[in-house]
């Protein structure tokens, strides 16, 4: 179903909705993706949130949605003192708690049954051992190991370098049996942090065993940028410096620091936290080029060439292309909010940025010129992700144009066309273009074609952990960061963290009301450019 909304006479509006059905042919259903090969999926820091909120959840999802082998078995290690009994018992409540599919009980006790406990730390030795020897029972546990590092960033070295000293690892090229592991964000907290972690996972392991997790890419609406891109011709060729005015990527969230998330959030601050990776993966992908086919490295390929063609700022820029700012003391929907250093676990003269926006250029053929503004922060008016495509003006201006406001209708200036790709929540794309106003006057309005995936598609969207995790278990890198795209991402951020450390005193730190947008000095961003922010 395609909406067209417009606006006709005064407060009034039409919608026009076209309804798509497509009937395929017999025999051309596609084949199920589904895990073949058995194996055996541990997790570190099986106790934690990601565990209980997405991962045993996504894998309930897949289990029951017939995805995953005959064979497999789960373990979850961690240091407190379960069973596997009494671990099961828990997790078969933050299943039910946090589960998308439904099922019956006897597909939930099936799965959960699946499920061990081992106890261990991470950084004993002794405890690995143990492992090895639990694990080498093959009749219980598959040869196949995939181990998921859900772990704070510190940990990431010391346990891969446990599990390639206890033999847990197998080579490369084995073709007998396989061995993968899963890094959680954030890989690095500078360029350096980033080189040297790169440097040491790569010691210990082979490129083609290392999962850089970002969930963002898992996302169904973020896979479809590329398919709108590369698969609509009318589109495609549009996407370049002749026809782009300005792009946005925007990821505002609602939420302060609760469940004590301070401690971890002020060692980080949203550069680090959401810019450095889940913006510039958006970022990438809205840019880069056509791959030469969906395989991981073509695509991969692709998103690597941008960032290595974004423009490094420079010291004296960083103060004029961005704004760093934190959330303040107020009221949200008539609740009295904190402000940010009066936040649980939160120092009280920090100057970590809960809002960064900041403004960058793509030194390449297609993108000369276009300046490419993201976004983010905390506590702001609207949960939301969007990638918003703002197109040039038409060259002479030969209509009018009026807006409407509820029952005020007026003239304005010419709108641009606006394409916006809706990642979170209220998945969809809309395009913003003119239409002539139903009137004798030879005027234009404008109209909005939304296409909208709720009204397109029954039942909810797979979450992102369930494609990434059936993606790691068949193997499959695409939606995986490489580590030159880690090292590429952070040249460019690294020199904003630098200007911000070196530069203090001269980059103000702003502030803003909870509940808003974040900072009006974020406008002076487009100072130099065409547009507003937009905030829908």
């Amino acid at each position: 179903m395609i909406d067209i909304r417009r606006p006709y006479g005064k407060g009034v509006y039409m919608s026009r909705v076209i309804n798509i059905h497509h009937e395929p042919d017999k025999g051309s259903r596609l084949p199920d993706i589904r895990v073949e090969e058995p194996l055996t999926l541990v997790i570190f820091g099986g106790t934690g949130d990601l565990t209980r909120r997405k991962l045993l959840p996504a894998l309930y999802a897949l289990s029951t949605e017939k995805r995953m082998p005959e064979g497999y078995r789960i373990v979850g290690c961690g240091r407190r003192d379960y069973t596997s009994e009494s671990y099961r018992e828990e997790m078969l409540g933050e299943i039910k708690r946090f589960r998308r599919v439904e099922g019956s009980d006897a597909d939930l006790k099936a799965f959960v049954a699946r499920i061990d406990y081992f106890k261990g730390e991470l950084d004993d030795p002794e405890a690995y051992e143990r492992l090895n020897k639990t694990l080498g029972d093959k009749k219980t546990y598959p040869a196949n190991r995939l181990y998921y590092l859900s772990t704070s960033p510190e940990f990431f070295q010391p346990v891969i370098g446990h599990l390639k000293k206890s033999k847990l690892i197998y080579s490369a090229g084995d073709p007998d049996k396989w061995s993968r592991v899963v890094i959680e964000k954030p890989f690095g907290r500078d360029l350096e942090s980033a080189l040297g972690l790169n440097r040491e996972v790569l010691r210990l392991l082979n490129e083609s065993q290392v999962y850089r997790i970002d969930h963002y890419l898992g996302k169904e609406t973020v896979q479809n940028i590329l398919s709108f891109r590369f698969a609509n011709t009318i589109f495609e060729p549009l996407f370049n410096n002749r026809f782009v005015d300005h792009i946005q990527v925007t990821a505002s969230e609602t939420v302060g620091m609760e469940s004590g998330r301070g401690a971890y959030f002020d060692q980080a601050g949203s550069l680090r936290d959401m810019m450095q990776n889940h913006l510039t993966q958006l970022l990438c992908l809205v840019t880069m080029e056509p791959p030469s086919g969906l395989a991981s490295d073509a695509v991969r390929n692709e998103k690597v060439k941008v960032l290595q063609s974004i423009r490094v700022p420079k010291l004296d820029d960083v103060a004029k292309n961005t704004v760093r700012a934190q959330y303040a003391a107020g009221q949200v929907n008539g609740n009295r909010v904190s402000a940010y250093v009066n936040e649980d676990r939160v120092p009280g003269d920090t100057r970590t940025e809960t809002y960064v926006a900041a403004k960058f250029f793509i030194d390449n053929w297609r993108w000369s010129g276009v300046p490419v503004l993201l976004r983010t922060g905390k506590r702001m008016a609207k949960k939301q992700t969007s990638i918003t495509v703002q197109f040039k003006k038409p060259p002479m201006r030969l209509f009018r144009t009026v807006a409407c406001s509820d029952d005020i209708c007026d003239l304005t200036e010419t709108q641009p066309n606006v394409l916006t790709f809706r990642i979170q929540p209220d998945e969809g794309i809309s395009l913003h273009f003119a239409t002539k106003r139903p009137s004798m006057h030879m005027v234009v309005e404008d109209s909005e074609l939304d296409f909208g995936y709720a009204d397109n598609y029954r039942g909810t969207l797979p979450e992102a952990y369930e494609r990434l995790l059936m993606d790691v278990m068949r193997g499959d890198a695409t939606l995986f960061t490489r580590s030159d795209e880690v090292d590429a991402a952070w040249r460019i951020m690294d020199p904003i963290l630098q200007g911000w450390k070196e530069r203090d005193a001269s980059i103000p730190l702003h502030f803003y009301a909870p509940g808003s947008w974040g900072p009006l000095a974020a406008d002076q961003l487009f100072q130099n450019e065409t547009g507003h922010w937009r905030n829908e």
